[in-house]
């Protein structure tokens, strides 16, 4: 019973293996084709009929610009879709990329459909892609032909250049080219530390401060110096093409396959928006034409040789290097006040330190000065000089009853200091021994000395 079951099973599974290796056969499209339609169906995971109706229908909703661009890379060849589309009864049969071949089959053109769908879904793209670039260069034009700050500061460096070739043939130029203005930084100053582009932006900040603002007068340049002139043409004359051929197509296209094919309908409403559109676009673009060529007139320079990127993209270069010089000329007059600044302060602190180093002089010679006088008097009065000092006679007989005077108080305090109180006074001095003069009131040194000084003076 085991081994009979398992028979059965065994048998089961090869069949199903036959079976499924039957279904994966290809039969008309080769393996590459297959594979990378396959890879296309598990990205996106729609049902093959979900597909053909939203193509028939135009359903913005489910067909999207990749999923348009990739069937139309990846679709089999026309030949290759003719035979599918007879291969309908073998439709179990086929492989999975065969299968939805089949159902692809049954939209009637489908290739121009897909390309028509898929410049609707592109259009608006393009449109804001191509006018916002006409749009800056008519501006630019525009901007530069009205500019009075512009023409002002060209109108400063022809003199400058005039002024720096004087004596040379260059030296009476009644114009340059628009791309000197570039070169202006490659000629620099005999220490290299400017540039006449410096020089110029220094002389215009100074005297002529009105030609400062040109760069927000010039506000589009930017945008136009990115804006390819080539390329915008060759992009509207694609859009053209486009427009063209979805008319033409329309014209011949067969009636509704079915209800669900809203393909003319749609498409047709689109084509007159999208033909209007490119009406005015082109419009625009030619009237940047004439701006640019106006321009050329006004600047002197052939616009068919010169072109729109490269004559803006210069002027926005010249832009960016005076603007930028500007804020070097700055930099470098801030560093030089604050080196100044610190020059100045240098020189007071070292003003006042001499100040002050001479008042410190003048008070120690000072202080000196009387210090000198004590030492002087002190010394004087130890090595007896002092007493030695030649006087009138009035002064003298005075100093001299004043020593006098001295040296008997002193001998009379000694002799008090050697007796006891209790002992009687001493006898008197011989008569023949004349009495020392007295001051009047002088009981002892102190003030004997006082009234002496007070004499004295």
């Amino acid at each position: 019973m085991l081994i009979t079951a398992k028979k059965e099973q065994d048998g089961a599974d090869e069949k199903k293996q036959l079976q499924k290796k039957k279904v994966k056969e290809l039969k008309i499209l080769d393996s590459k084709c297959s594979q990378n339609l396959c890879i296309f169906l598990g990205s996106f995971r729609v049902p093959y009929e979900e597909i053909k109706n939203a193509i028939l229908e135009v359903n913005e909703k489910v067909i999207t610009e990749s999923m348009v661009q990739s069937l139309i890379k990846l679709l089999p060849e026309a030949e290759q879709m003719s035979v599918l589309a007879e291969m309908k009864e073998e439709y179990n049969d086929l492989a999975e990329s065969e299968q939805f071949a089949v159902v692809m089959s049954g939209v009637k053109r489908l290739t121009p459909r897909l390309q028509a769908v898929l410049f609707k879904l592109q259009f608006e793209e393009q449109l804001n892609n191509i006018k916002p670039d006409v749009v800056s260069v008519t501006a630019a034009c525009e901007e530069l032909s009205q500019s009075h700050a512009f023409t002002k500061l060209l109108e400063i460096i022809l003199l400058v250049g005039n002024y720096m070739n004087a004596g040379s043939r260059n030296g009476k130029a009644f114009g340059f080219s628009i791309s000197y203005l570039c070169k202006l930084r490659d000629t620099k100053s005999a220490d290299l530390k400017q540039t006449l582009l410096h020089f110029l932006a220094d002389v215009c900040q100074e005297k002529y401060p009105e030609v400062m603002g040109f760069a927000d007068e010039l506000i589009h340049v930017e945008k136009a110096s990115r804006v390819s002139a080539e390329t915008l043409q060759k992009n509207l004359d694609l859009m053209g093409r486009q427009i063209k051929n979805l008319k033409k197509d329309l014209e011949t296209f067969p009636p509704p396959q079915s209800d669900k094919d809203l393909f003319v309908e749609k498409m047709s409403s689109f084509v007159c928006t999208a033909d209007e559109q490119f009406e005015k676009l082109d419009m625009l673009h030619k009237n940047m034409e004439k701006q640019y060529n106006d321009l050329g007139e006004y600047f002197v320079f052939d616009p068919k040789k010169i072109s729109v990127e490269e004559f803006f993209g210069d002027l926005n270069t010249f832009k960016n290097m005076f603007q930028q010089a500007v804020k070097e000329n700055l930099k470098r007059k801030e560093a030089e006040e604050k080196i100044k600044r610190a020059k100045l302060a240098r020189e007071k602190a070292e003003k006042e330190k001499e100040e002050k180093l001479k008042n410190r002089v003048l008070d120690i010679n000072a202080e000196g000065d009387e210090t000198g006088i004590m030492d002087g008097l002190l010394e004087a009065l130890q090595s007896g000089a002092a007493f030695k000092r030649k006087r009138g006679p009035r002064q003298a007989a005075n100093h001299r009853r004043a020593g006098n005077a001295v040296t008997s108080i002193l001998a009379k305090e000694l002799m008090q200091e050697g007796t006891p109180s209790s002992s009687k006074q001493p006898a008197k001095k011989k008569s023949d021994e004349k009495e020392e003069p007295k001051l009047e009131g002088a009981q002892s040194l102190e003030e004997l000395l006082d009234a002496t000084s007070s004499r004295s003076n």
